[in-house]
């Protein structure tokens, strides 16, 4: 089943938005980045917030829009008007300077060139269209888009159901083309010659009275009419007039380790292994590099360990986040928060200095910070130390051994493999739906913390799961050389028994194969 909006589990505030825009950033330099939000009040400080944070488009989406997989609360109770989201957002950004930073969109409801004239008079630049579109298609508005039997098959992907599609490209050409039609129209009783001169100029709207309504006739829309742009003066930037609200860091580490793997990056050869000194104003270090070999290769074009690179130091935020295939990361030190988020193939390595103290245990102390494997889907990351909260979360297929984690620990997990030989928190594997998790349970402490509605453990009783845990085990030894996976494998028959494989209650589901839909026959004419 879909969920509609899904919820972002690595954003909790305005600067975990601004990193996730900046990893997009670093990922590809090419892509402008849109941030979607809701209509309502006070929407033009959090759009403020957006801009800084160096987003290229701000959508505001007002409350009659939604697809049918949205939860009926949200599609009754959410939003506001799109025009007072609209207005809001205009006005905040002109009177912050931003507004030239950033391409205004809106969206909700959108249905006929009046609507259009209205957005871009309060402000909006560009305009999303979604179930008008999709009407002209065949929609027959069921709201059953989640489930997969569209009566008309537009959103389906059962055979049965798409051999009933009767939609054209065509429709959707003609009904565009009638939406701008109108548009010209409407510009052309203004007054108006081109679109730039309509953007953000209520001073084409006025409120419209209905004598003797007694709701209608109490509302004043003079705050939304409000031109802010007499008080800033003529010169007040109405529209975007940046092709990129570039906000990439200045710093030439990821510069320089593309340099040093050109070879590989064009021709697949591997290259010698490169060692830097890093510290925590070092952000995104391999994602720049991911950007470029998958944009030349794919995700998994490189052989393995085409590209060896070892830091030593702080890392800063996103660490190896969308390492892809053929690159092998070793940070000797620590990091920050979303390591290996989105990792699709890639290698990681964290281990503590060995100048540490002989004393020092590993499994005690941090070496990552939050959100790590956020969304990972291939690859392998070896931790010797400890991990913040949401560990795993969203992985599907990436595999991770740690030492220790915080609370939340592979939230709707859904493939892949976790291993934690340390502490654990609360509300373990909450929305998990697949994979496998091994955690040492030193304390019984197991059932207390995880989530039992979705999971269950149990000893590692199979054999085959006992040897896939101690290859693990050994592979985390060799990489990182951990006292913690040392001291587990030297006795191993005593700490087998203190581990629980935790596994989703859910059955897989089981995907029936694609059955090919005959065709219509094909009336040619003579």
């Amino acid at each position: 089943m879909l969920i509609s909006p899904p919820p972002h589990h690595d954003i909790y505030s305005i600067e975990d938005l601004a990193q996730l825009i900046h990893d997009l950033k670093e990922v590809n330099s090419r892509a402008r980045v849109c941030v979607k939000l809701v209509a309502e009040s006070g929407v033009g400080t959090i759009a403020a917030g957006v801009a800084k944070a160096n987003a290229d488009i701000i959508l505001i989406s007002g409350h009659d829009g939604g697809t049918g997989a949205s939860p009926l609360s949200s599609i009754k109770y959410a939003g506001l008007p799109w025009e007072l989201g609209l207005a809001e957002t205009q006005q905040v950004l002109m009177l912050n300077s931003l507004r030239e930073r950033v391409t205004l969109r809106t969206d909700g409801g959108l249905r006929n060139g009046r609507d259009i004239a209205i957005a871009a008079m309060l402000g909006a630049e560009e305009f999303n269209f979604g179930t008008i579109a999709l009407i002209a298609l065949g929609c027959v508005y069921v709201r059953q888009c989640h489930l997969n039997n569209c009566p008309v098959g537009v959103a389906t992907t059962d055979p049965k159901f798409r051999s009933k599609f009767k939609g054209k490209p065509e429709h959707v050409v003609n009904f565009f083309n009638g939406v701008a039609h109108e548009v010209r129209g409407i510009m052309a009783s203004l007054g108006v010659a081109k679109m730039d001169d309509l953007i953000g100029r209520p001073e084409f709207l006025r409120q419209r009275q209905v004598p003797g309504h007694k709701k209608a006739s109490k509302i004043d829309l003079s705050r939304v009419l409000k031109d802010v742009g007499k008080d800033l003066g003529q010169d007040a930037p109405r529209i975007c007039l940046m092709n990129q609200n570039d906000g990439l860091d200045a710093h030439p580490l990821d510069d320089r380790i593309i340099q040093n793997a050109q070879f590989a990056i064009r021709d697949k050869a591997k290259v010698m292994p490169v060692r830097y000194k890093i510290k925590n104003t070092f952000r995104n270090i391999g994602t720049k590099l991911s950007g470029e070999i998958a944009f030349h290769h794919g995700n998994h074009g490189l052989p393995p360990g085409s590209v060896d690179v070892t830091c030593e130091g702080s890392a800063g935020q996103s660490f190896g986040t969308f390492l892809c295939g053929g690159i092998k990361l070793t940070l000797i030190g620590e990091a920050n928060d979303y390591v290996g988020k989105g990792l699709c193939g890639g290698e990681i390595i964290i281990k503590p200095s060995p100048k540490a103290h002989p004393s020092f245990k590993s499994w005690e102390n941090s070496i990552l910070g939050n959100t790590v494997m956020y969304g990972a889907t291939s690859g392998r990351l070896h931790a010797a130390g400890c991990a913040g909260e949401r560990f795993c979360v969203r992985n599907s297929g990436a595999t991770a051994v740690v030492e220790g984690i915080g609370d939340h620990g592979c939230e709707y997990m859904t493939g892949g493999m976790a291993v934690v030989l340390g502490s654990f928190g609360k509300n373990f594997g909450a929305g998990m739906s697949g994979g496998v998790a091994y955690l040492l349970d030193e304390d019984g402490a197991f059932h207390q913390l995880h989530n039992p509605e979705m999971i269950k453990g149990e000893p590692v009783s199979d054999p085959e799961d006992a040897n896939q845990l101690r290859k693990l085990v050994t592979d985390h030894l060799e990489f990182t050389e951990s006292q913690r996976a040392k001291d587990i494998l030297d006795a191993w028959d005593t700490w087998l028994p203190k581990f629980v494989k935790v596994t989703s209650k859910a059955e897989p589901v089981q995907v029936p194969p694609e059955e090919p839909v005959a065709a219509e026959p094909e009336v040619v004419k003579a």
